[in-house]
């Protein structure tokens, strides 16, 4: 992790971290925002997952947010308001810090999706190894409609879990689906009441961490194995792919027209 990016948990602005009995709680905490993720919220979120790895005392991770939402995306109207994106450089760029300190983390990763995951938010939840969810949740792999295109999430993790149809058709469209289709479709394991998420989530966690961490975390690093090893190569491409749309027009009115709350007209340019 680089320096730059090293926020101490004690230092957390935009989520809550704490590790009880072996479970570390990773909490997105910008409400006002539907726990939105601006430049620091990312930073924090890769912060917390390495810290999480790092702990040897940790046998399990639980991701979720503070109601009324698990993460919307991106804070459009934050980082588009920010510092201009610098051109892509002729070189490929690393995956998404966040994305791989998730992917990478030693020990088994539980996301309790207690509302909206879309965009982003729809990525972070495929980068956990198990899914529970509200029947308040909501997913979609917005990018499209923004005139992007997905992160590893979508590209390499929604395939494996729904199938390349399915995924293709939720990548392609950007609907949005109830966390009822997403149990159907395989997407999340079970849909539980709102009040009994995070006594579930935390439940399955407890049952996780009962058994050895040392064989968890190998156990973790043989199932990273077996799916293969396209995350960074993927994520790469992924990366250098939207720097490049983040200079389009249609990327441009896609943001406006959320912004504007009315459906967008892309152009192709």
């Amino acid at each position: 992790m680089s320096a730059r990016r090293a926020i101490a948990p004690q230092d957390f602005q935009c989520l809550v971290y704490q590790v009880t009995d072996h479970v570390a709680l990773i909490r997105l905490d910008r409400p006002e925002r539907r726990n939105a993720l601006n430049r620091r919220a990312y930073d924090e979120l890769e912060s917390a997952f390495r810290t999480a790895s790092a702990d040897l005392d940790v046998r399990c991770v639980v991701v979720t947010g503070s109601d009324p939402a698990f993460c919307s995306g991106e804070d459009v109207k934050e980082m588009m308001t920010g510092e201009k994106k610098a051109a892509p450089p002729m070189v490929r760029r690393p995956p998404t810090p966040a994305a791989m300190a998730a992917l990478e983390c030693d020990v088994p990763v539980i996301a309790a999706v207690n509302g909206s995951a879309v965009g982003w938010g729809m990525e972070l939840a495929l980068y956990a190894d198990i899914r529970l969810a509200s029947e308040r949740a909501q997913f979609a792999e917005l990018f499209i409609r923004r005139g992007l295109i997905c992160d590893v999430g979508g590209l390499l993790r929604l395939p494996a879990i729904v199938g390349p149809a399915k995924a293709a058709e939720l990548l392609y469209t950007g609907d949005v689906i109830d966390a009822h289709e997403a149990a159907r479709i395989g997407l999340v394991g079970e849909v539980t009441t709102h009040a009994e998420l995070m006594p579930k989530a935390m439940a399955l966690a407890a049952r996780i961490t009962r058994n050895s961490p040392l064989a968890l975390r190998y156990m973790k690093e043989g199932l990273r194995r077996a799916s293969g090893s396209g995350a960074r190569e993927t994520g790469s491409w992924a990366i250098e792919t939207i720097y490049k749309l983040f200079e389009t027009e249609d990327h441009r009115e896609g943001v406006r027209s959320f912004i504007e709350k009315r459906e967008p007209v892309f152009t192709g340019r």
